[in-house]
């Protein structure tokens, strides 16, 4: 087997007196699915907070191809190739399918003694991205965000990850606002991506959607890990009994976050 790309060993996370994540060791190969799965308020925002930069442990570490990293911003995590791509594809609705494409990094050509957006450029290369992964109803970059589907958007977001040289693309529920259609089409992507050698992890509390993409399985309770396996290794029934009774961090989580919100960015107090 080979090594794992991203691994985190004994991360633990504390927002003041809170105790949200304990204890937590995982890893993701390349070409491999790991499914992270919980039920609302199993401690899944904040674990994707911590892989993507947003927090840093308060303990343990996380690892890179063997290699201990800090993560101080977002911005680190994604020079280290790591994506992440939210639920509705973390895209722009009034922009164009090719300047969301490239936003931040757009191509340009030289007009007179000035450098500017190449339209043409951006658009055809975002959308033959985009149709390598089987979207073929896009064919034109001109088009507004706005106007695809869930499933395409998704689509959209993972195509820029792998353009812009993605290793981990964590999915944070990129199902549980698709229909079923849409749904199959999102999960038939992930298996692309796993074929295209990306170590992928797949946060959701969907069992069947995990099953049919993952080949390895982490459940969250209350911030711990509850179990770990391989595919193969428990039927749907055994997955979803392990995680009933997780709902209960669901307002602890909203409660920092609210918390974070009006206090710019601090988390609770330890006597709070």
């Amino acid at each position: 087997m080979s090594a794992p790309i991203l691994a985190l060993r004994g991360v633990s996370k504390s927002f003041g007196p809170i105790d949200v994540l304990h204890d937590i060791t995982l890893e993701v190969r390349a070409g491999e699915v790991l499914c992270l799965l919980g039920d609302n308020g199993a401690g899944k925002s904040t674990l994707i907070k911590i892989l993507s930069g947003v927090h840093q442990p308060t303990s343990g570490t996380i690892e890179m191809d063997g290699r201990t990293v800090t993560f101080d911003t977002p911005r680190a995590a994604a020079d280290r190739g790591i994506a992440t791509v939210h639920q509705f594809g973390g895209t722009f609705p009034l922009m164009s399918i090719g300047r969301s494409f490239f936003v931040g990094a757009e191509p340009t050509k030289r007009w007179g003694p000035l450098r500017i957006y190449d339209r043409r450029t951006a658009n055809e290369i975002a959308v033959k991205a985009v149709r390598d992964f089987g979207i073929t109803r896009i064919d034109d970059g001109d088009r507004l965000v706005g106007g695809l589907s869930g499933g395409e958007r998704q689509a959209l977001a993972i195509a820029r990850a792998l353009h812009f040289g993605a290793r981990v693309l964590i999915l944070d529920e990129p199902t549980a606002a698709l229909g079923v259609k849409q749904a199959t089409h999102v999960l038939r992507i992930v298996n692309e991506a796993k074929r295209r050698g990306l170590a992928v992890i797949f946060i959701t509390h969907q069992v069947m959607h995990a099953m049919s993409v993952g080949d390895h399985f982490t459940v969250l309770i209350r911030g711990a890990v509850a179990a770990d396996f391989r595919k193969g290794e428990k039927t749907r029934e055994e997955i979803t009994d392990l995680m009933a009774g997780g709902a209960s961090m669901a307002s602890l989580e909203a409660e920092i976050e609210g918390y974070m919100a009006s206090h710019e960015g601090h988390p609770p107090p330890p006597h709070a």
